[in-house]
């Protein structure tokens, strides 16, 4: 495992893209963390005689908030540093519930096949027929909004993805001859699935987990955006872009810096899964 992760880091070194992705990653995570310690304001504290202030860099902001404030006199700064935290913790938890959720049923699938593939298959094509954000803004509306919730819709969506990719290296792998090796030692079947096949599947599980990070901040700023995910006070990117969006014109500030948050924070993660998938893929080394 020492040797593969070795590996792994010496090829995303030759990908500038993803090497950029990990560089904002980190220092994204860095934000999250200490955001109480970076943070010049609380994030729902209210300035009564500081409503809607510019950037400080623009004509007519003030050096006490350095991103401005909103509509209500937060400080914008404050806001987005610990949005950082609600946006890394939503696409982790998506990522960790599709995941395993999706690893166990494509282990399943892929493993025994028949009825059992079959279903689990109808299922997760059911699910893939449907506009990803659509059937997750459905199922926000039968839990209500909130942002557990908001996750919970996310990661349904997310999960097929995941049986997809390794339900396939499963039917792949089944048929290797260290599995036949096991199944003459005596070895049980949930051994033969998860300590001997699955960790040979972990190249595209972990190119799929980064993209997923990615499509999870995404998706749950969209609810959040529609008024379905994080609720107020709460200082969430999609949230904050909502309740920005009647300042438009009057107040640009207040729209961009979150929309930027959220771009740079979605293409880090999609830059990093593209180097990973180029460093794990081996057809691809080939090429290169």
């Amino acid at each position: 495992m020492k040797i593969f992760f070795s590996e792994l880091y010496f090829e995303l070194k030759k990908n500038r893209g993803a090497m950029i992705g990990v560089v904002v990653i980190i220092i994204s995570v860095f934000i999250a963390l200490f955001a109480p310690l970076i943070a010049p304001h609380n994030p729902t504290e209210i300035f009564a005689d500081a409503l809607r202030l510019p950037p400080v860099f623009v004509q007519g902001g003030r050096a006490g908030y350095f991103f401005g404030t909103d509509d209500i006199g937060r400080d914008l700064l404050s806001r987005l540093i610990y949005g950082s935290r609600i946006s890394l913790a939503v696409g982790f938890s998506v990522v960790i519930i599709a995941l395993i959720s999706g690893t166990f049923l494509g282990v399943i699938a892929g493993f025994y096949g028949g009825f059992t593939d079959r279903i689990i298959m109808r299922l997760t094509d059911l699910i893939m027929s449907l506009p990803s954000i659509l059937f997750a803004i459905v199922i926000v509306a039968v839990l209500g909004p909130g942002i557990t919730n908001a996750i919970i819709a996310v990661s349904v969506v997310a999960v097929p993805n995941f049986i997809r990719i390794i339900r396939a290296q499963v039917m792949v792998e089944k048929n290797r001859q260290y599995v036949f090796a096991a199944k003459l030692f005596g070895a049980s079947s949930f051994r033969i699935m998860f300590i001997e096949i699955l960790p040979n599947c972990m190249a595209p599980l972990i190119v799929q987990a980064s993209l997923g990070f990615s499509d999870g901040i995404l998706n749950v700023a969209a609810l959040g955006f529609l008024g379905l995910g994080a609720q107020a006070p709460m200082s969430e990117w999609g949230t904050m872009l909502s309740d920005a969006r009647s300042f438009i014109e009057s107040s640009p500030w207040m729209v961009t810096l979150p929309g930027i948050c959220i771009l740079v924070t979605v293409l880090s993660f999609n830059l990093l899964g593209d180097g990973l998938r180029d460093a794990l893929d081996p057809r691809l080394k080939k090429q290169n």
